[in-house]
């Protein structure tokens, strides 16, 4: 954890410095200053606990880098962000993220701005509210590259699916068609805290699998059955994978 914190400070400072003016000064190469960036970024959250801290940290299945692919996944822990964005080789995507996320991190808050996450407050006033929803839609609308989102909104405390934030989702899939790549993690949610973190990490043994790929062809359809379905799909991977791990 010392290292990872260590690494965290230094690169802020190489973010803000070099990382994102240069994005933002060569917009044509903006893919490939950010790409090979976030990656270190996702290696640096995740190779020490590997190799200092003996946990076991999976390799993702790859998403196409491509308009109109939407990432949904289960939310365990922390660990289930830089195991997303390297999920995407070459690319990276833009992750539905929470106001608070954005605001005094090292590190994340500017990384949040540099790659333009969308930002949503559910704890704010309505007018703030249905104004990071129309943001929310116009990203969705004109994003280049992939758009990621936990549809439970927060970790859960057991592991199991829990409930979907179903707006979000309603204006993500009212905004274009999406092929969705349904993605479940196991294995984390018992070190979602930082004092189980600490006396856990060396018997973390992280899964992350592709359950599904769906196509969601019309924006202007209900998108409820269309979200129960993919929870669906996600409960019984999350139910198969949990299985077989018994199993083995």
């Amino acid at each position: 954890m010392a290292v990872v914190c260590l690494g965290l400070l230094v690169a802020d400072v190489i973010e803000r410095f070099i990382v994102g003016p240069l994005a933002w000064l060569l917009p044509s190469c903006r893919t490939a200053i950010l790409h090979p960036w976030i990656q270190a970024m996702a290696w640096l959250g995740t190779r020490p606990i590997a190799v200092i801290g003996g946990a076991h940290m999976p390799f993702p299945p790859v998403v196409p880098f491509e308009p109109g692919v939407l990432i949904v996944m289960n939310h365990q822990s922390l660990f289930d962000i830089p195991i997303l964005i390297k999920s995407l080789r070459p690319g990276y995507p833009r992750i539905l993220t929470r106001k608070r996320y954005a605001r005094w991190i090292p590190l994340i808050s500017h990384l949040v701005r540099v790659y333009q996450f969308p930002i949503v407050n559910p704890e704010g006033t309505v007018s703030e509210l249905r104004r990071s929803f129309r943001e929310l839609k116009d990203a969705a609308q004109t994003s280049t590259v992939p758009l990621a989102f936990f549809p439970e909104g927060t970790r859960t405390r057991d592991g199991e699916i829990g409930r979907f934030r179903t707006k979000g989702m309603a204006v993500i899939l009212g905004a274009r068609p999406w092929k969705v790549y349904i993605m479940v993690v196991d294995g984390f949610w018992n070190v979602a805290r930082f004092k189980d973190f600490i006396g856990g990490v060396g018997e973390l043994r992280g899964r992350m699998e592709l359950a599904g790929v769906m196509e969601w062809t019309d924006p202007e359809a209900d998108p409820r059955p269309f979200v129960k379905e993919m929870r669906e799909v996600m409960v019984q991977r999350l139910a198969d994978m949990r299985a077989e791990t018994s199993v083995a």
